[in-house]
């Protein structure tokens, strides 16, 4: 037995000794006099789970709290949370009111709305949305967004809070456009969001005369520039400003405008164009789109993020990109897949993976993610909640549960937690190979610095089982703290020398330190 356990000692130590030495060599350039795009914010939407778990018993709304919102860390340097520098609150039209009548069979897609059918407001609504929304501003989240899928109710055209009419125009009854504004300044003034979004995914049909999903509804370029024109107006006298676009798809920014609901770039922030929005006081220089559904193969990806920069470069390079909406949807050529929920590793590097290519190809300066809990058995969200037994059952958790993480959370939180509002990307490239084709199946990276404080911040995305040694050159410290996301570990705080740092196999690695 003695002999068998010094062989079995000797090949596990010979196998990592082998390891060791098959690990690739990459020199990483850093090169911080040529930067990029000025970093906004990485956010979440509280849609639809925080109405009812912002409700649950105090210790574990907290808990899904900080791992959204905490920039606080344990004794030993270890993240509570991934820090979100915006919270995505949604402004509710009314269809949890109507129950069943609603049409949208699951209760957890209806919403409330603080309108009332007399026209006063009921400020007691969303409840549990609204702990969330304080619970991120009381642990420093920087930024409030609110956003509209519906029109109350009361308002639209078939009394649903979700457009049943195949067609293409907005779900609003004729002459309601001024109420509708009238209803979102109000919540936006109640609140004071910074940022208000009023009109989301208006390629896509909602429904059907028998029932939908969710809230939603179509609507054209001239009605998004007509209703945000007067939502300016409506705003007159805040810092609040309204961020338009939120395209179903990025291609949606720069192209695909076959039925007036594409091109978005050109149609809102062109001069000359008819639907241009670029002037009005209370419009944010700022075009929003979703990654969705344009994420492989991985040409496609980087081919997609190049086209909506080109675009942006032709129309006006000043305009910024913010992608609004994602998270793990349908089916994804095969090798990921909304259904079921998956929590491991591999579904954490694919939401690295877009992540970079959407703030590397696309210059995004701001990513945000779609649903921030979920009690469903899909793979779509950063928090989830099971039922007290620990069984996926949705209907069981409306007041209590069981709190879970996933590596979706963390490895967006390797993007979220370091790099601040305020941050410029800047120059990386490899020495040898630096076609982001290659990049995509090997090693991403990118790197952002905090002018006034010379501080760096490298993410490093390795998606290969291979370990790998980064050599980092050019102005940079000696010593930076090192945070690692991989199967075993969520934010691993270690230390590691500029010039010998380890990148384990399947994992995604934030450095922080200083740059001179």
């Amino acid at each position: 037995m003695a002999k068998q356990l010094l062989l079995a000692a000797f090949l596990l130590s010979s196998r990592t000794l082998y390891a060791q030495s098959e690990q690739e060599s990459i020199k990483l350039i850093i090169d911080d006099t040529k930067t990029y795009q000025t970093m906004h914010n990485f956010g979440a939407s509280d849609a639809w789970a925080c109405q009812f778990v912002g409700n649950w018993p105090a210790d574990k709304k907290n808990r899904m709290a900080d791992w959204l919102f905490s920039m606080d860390t344990t004794a030993n340097g270890q993240p509570k949370g991934i820090g979100l520098s915006l919270w995505r609150f949604n402004i509710g039209a009314g269809s949890l009111e109507q129950g069943a009548a609603s049409n949208i069979a699951d209760e957890w897609r209806r919403e409330e709305c603080f309108l009332k059918p007399d026209g006063s407001y009921d400020w007691s609504k969303q409840q549990g949305a609204q702990w969330f929304l304080q619970a991120a501003k009381q642990r420093g989240v920087k930024y409030t967004l609110g956003f509209s899928l519906s029109a109350p109710v009361q308002m639209t055209k078939n009394g649903k809070a979700y457009n049943s009419s195949g067609g293409t125009a907005l779900n609003l009854q004729d002459g309601k456009l001024g109420a509708y504004a009238d209803f979102l300044a109000a919540v936006t003034r109640h609140f004071g969001f910074d940022y208000l979004s009023p009109v989301n995914e208006p390629q896509w049909s909602w429904g059907t005369a028998t029932g939908a999903n969710q809230e939603g509804t179509q609507a054209t370029n001239e009605e998004i520039s007509a209703f945000t024109r007067l939502l300016s107006q409506r705003l007159t006298g805040t810092t609040s400003k309204i961020v338009i676009g939120e395209a179903g798809q990025l291609d949606f920014l720069y192209g695909r405008n076959t039925d007036n609901r594409g091109d978005q770039i050109n149609q809102f922030f062109n001069p000359a164009s008819t639907n241009y929005v670029g002037d009005q006081p209370n419009v944010a220089h700022i075009i929003s789109g979703h990654s969705y559904f344009t994420t492989c193969p991985d040409n496609n990806m980087i081919n997609v993020r190049t086209q909506l920069q080109n675009k942006l470069k032709q129309v006006d390079a000043t305009l910024e990109a913010w992608q609004t909406e994602f998270g793990i949807l349908g089916d994804i050529c095969g090798q990921y897949n909304g259904s079921p929920r998956n929590t491991g590793i591999e579904y954490g590097l694919y939401v690295a993976k877009v992540l970079h290519h959407d703030l590397v190809i696309a210059n995004m300066s701001s990513w945000q993610w779609w649903l921030a809990v979920s009690p469903y058995n899909y793979s779509d969200a950063l928090v989830y909640i099971n039922d007290p037994s620990g069984a996926i059952n949705v209907a069981n958790t409306r007041t209590d549960g069981v709190v879970l993480e996933s590596k979706q959370l963390w490895a967006f939180g390797n993007f979220a937690r370091f790099i601040r509002p305020g941050m410029k990307r800047v120059e990386t490239s490899v020495q040898g190979n630096n076609d982001p084709a290659v990049a995509a199946a090997t090693l991403m990276i990118s790197a952002y610095k905090d002018e006034t404080a010379k501080k760096l911040v490298v993410v490093m995305v390795n998606p290969e089982a291979k370990a790998k040694k980064v050599q980092l050159e050019g102005p940079v410290g000696g010593t930076f703290n090192q945070y690692t996301t991989d199967g075993n570990n969520n934010l691993k705080r270690t230390q590691a020398a500029a010039n010998d740092i380890s990148i384990p196999g399947k994992s995604i690695v934030t450095l922080t330190g200083t740059y001179q």
